[in-house]
């Protein structure tokens, strides 16, 4: 969670291409994050896209749809990491965010090694937890897209992993 004293890693890149969202999905899903993923940027800037590579990262291989309609749509995976509880929420035709509560959303987050990714956050601010993960996608034209991670993280040591883990993975699209 994001607190007074963490902090935070940000790491700007610039996706060329679908095929190149695909591979940063899948260098994030190498490193199990846990906790809440907001994804924030305009329709049709391609964050149901990044999640349906990060969730096929993760093992899954069936259809993955926009959960614009549903509000929540859940996944129950089982990665090199163990049981993971995923859950796509699109909070964009969310009318009161004290709906939340009342469908049981905050309960996702206690459930062990869970990951929240949540679309258009800012539809509820006032009552989400913050952020552990925070990915702003801007489109660029037909496919380019700039893409800021910020990992907010108390842990110095993961915050070194993580810098490490995605530059040499994703050094080419820095």
């Amino acid at each position: 969670m994001n607190t007074a004293n963490s902090q935070a890693f940000q790491l700007t890149l610039r996706l060329k291409n679908e095929a190149d969202t695909q591979r940063f999905a899948e260098a994030l899903a190498a490193l199990n994050p846990a906790g809440s993923l907001w994804l924030s940027g305009d329709l049709g800037a391609g964050k149901t896209t990044f999640t349906r590579y990060f969730l096929r990262a993760l093992g899954h291989d069936g259809a993955v749809k926009s959960p614009t309609y549903t509000l929540v749509e859940p996944y129950r995976l089982a990665t090199p990491f163990g049981e993971k509880p995923v859950y796509h929420a699109d909070l964009y035709r969310l009318q009161d965010p004290e709906e939340l509560e009342f469908i049981g959303f905050f309960e996702y987050f206690d459930e062990p090694n869970a990951l929240v990714i949540i679309e258009w956050a800012s539809r509820a601010l006032d009552v989400l937890p913050k952020p552990d993960w925070q990915i702003d996608i801007l489109k660029q034209g037909d496919e380019a897209r700039s893409v800021m991670l910020t990992c907010h993280d108390g842990n110095q040591q993961s915050l070194q992993t993580l810098t490490q883990t995605l530059t040499q993975t994703l050094a080419e699209l820095m």
